[in-house]
């Protein structure tokens, strides 16, 4: 297990050299979005209109983060992670699309979106549930936001973060993916239980 800590606008090269197991932190500009946001980047994309940020290099957080507007400002008052399998429909064209080299999550993804991040050169960093705190605390500022017409939660939230993490590699751009390694492993586990007693599935 290696520790990077990247900054953004990461390269390919760099984040090829990471690993599943490994842990990464980042420092510069992160992105949330969630399921609208990336419907409508990818409709943005197929109308050949320009999305508010140029995505490539960063990370896209799937996060609805907790905001409160203080003066003219707003402030990432907790930022804990979406489940990730919600975007998977989405993230292998957005990937392939935009170019982010970090998606951050819990839950893990499946095929398509290993796929594509070994394809075009991207991983997953697993952020903790529940540590919603710990990551607005790495949030630095809030740079913008961008369609806020989505809703708070479904908003493109611009933050620029400092040792965000850690994020634990669980998909990395080589094809290897921890969550569907487990799956195989329990399937294959829970037939070997179902030949012991007999049973057929």
């Amino acid at each position: 297990m290696a520790v990077y800590k990247l900054k953004t606008p990461i390269s390919e090269e760099e984040i090829r050299k990471v690993k599943v197991n490994d842990v990464i932190y980042i420092t510069g500009t992160i992105v949330t979005a969630r399921d609208q946001a990336h419907r409508r980047a990818l409709e943005y994309f197929k109308q050949g209109k320009a999305l508010p940020i140029n995505l490539e290099g960063l990370a896209v957080f799937h996060c609805g983060p907790v905001v409160s507007k203080e003066g003219d400002k707003w402030v990432a008052v907790a930022a804990g992670p979406t489940t990730s399998t919600r975007m998977d429909i989405f993230e292998d064209e957005f990937i392939k699309n935009f170019k982010v080299r970090v998606v951050i999550g819990k839950g893990g993804m499946g095929k398509k979106t290993t796929d594509a991040m070994a394809k075009y050169g991207a991983v997953y960093g697993a952020f903790t549930g529940g540590a919603a705190i710990l990551a607005a605390k790495a949030i630095k500022s809030v740079k913008s936001v961008e369609w806020l017409d989505l809703g708070t939660p479904e908003a493109l939230w611009i933050f620029e973060v400092e040792d965000f993490g850690p994020l634990a590699v669980a998909i990395d751009s080589h094809g290897n993916n921890i969550f569907l390694d487990v799956a195989k492993k329990v399937e294959e586990n829970k037939q070997k239980i179902y030949q012991k007693l007999g049973l057929t599935q």
